[in-house]
């Protein structure tokens, strides 16, 4: 039986080291090929946990953690993910930021993605003072060495949940499976105007 359930601030405390490991656990999938440090990932979560009007989604298979999604205002997000849409003359006080979602691979394709983005629109809304959704994926070469067979970027489903890509990008540092330390990766957003 799966519950998806909103959390707000403090509520989401019980749930960082699993929150943690599953993140480690799904970025190391490509395209991010995550090299995971728990230690990073606790530090991670808790800046998150603690930002005003943040927002996680859990997907709870019984009591286990299979899922989750992020989200917070931009203005409490780290400059390096500010900077490229503020330049661009977004105020980052009216831009809700979407962060991560992970969902573990047999938990795939049953509309828990849609999911997520929905109730993070809904929080949005409900905040009321956002003109603009946004998030950042990573880029790949399509020739990367790593990139498996029949593998098929998410574009097509960001589009049809409203959003569309621009040419702004952040650059996030971490180490790939592949490499011996971290470097940084490109990062494109993507933008949803958020009518009333």
């Amino acid at each position: 039986m799966l519950t998806v359930q909103p959390l707000a601030g403090e509520a989401a405390s019980p749930y960082i080291d699993a929150l943690a490991r599953l993140r480690i656990e799904v970025f190391r999938e490509f395209p991010y090929l995550y090299d995971g440090d728990m230690d990073y990932e606790r530090r991670y979560l808790n800046a998150f946990r603690q930002a005003p009007d943040s927002l996680l989604v859990l997907v709870l298979d019984e009591e286990e953690v299979v899922g989750a999604s992020t989200a917070l205002p931009l203005e409490h997000e780290t400059a390096n993910i500010r900077q490229p849409l503020e330049e661009a003359g977004y105020d980052a006080r009216k831009v809700f930021y979407f962060g991560e979602s992970v969902l573990r691979k047999g938990y795939r394709g049953q509309g828990l993605g849609v999911r997520f983005f929905e109730e993070r629109e809904r929080r949005a809304r409900q905040l009321g003072r956002f003109d603009t959704l946004a998030f950042c994926a990573v880029v790949r070469p399509a020739g990367h060495p790593l990139r498996p067979e029949g593998y098929r970027p998410l574009d097509g489903f960001w589009r049809k949940r409203g959003f569309a890509p621009t040419d702004r990008h952040c650059y996030i540092s971490w180490q790939d499976l592949d490499e011996d330390k971290e470097t940084p990766k490109p990062l494109r957003f993507w933008i949803k105007n958020l009518e009333p």
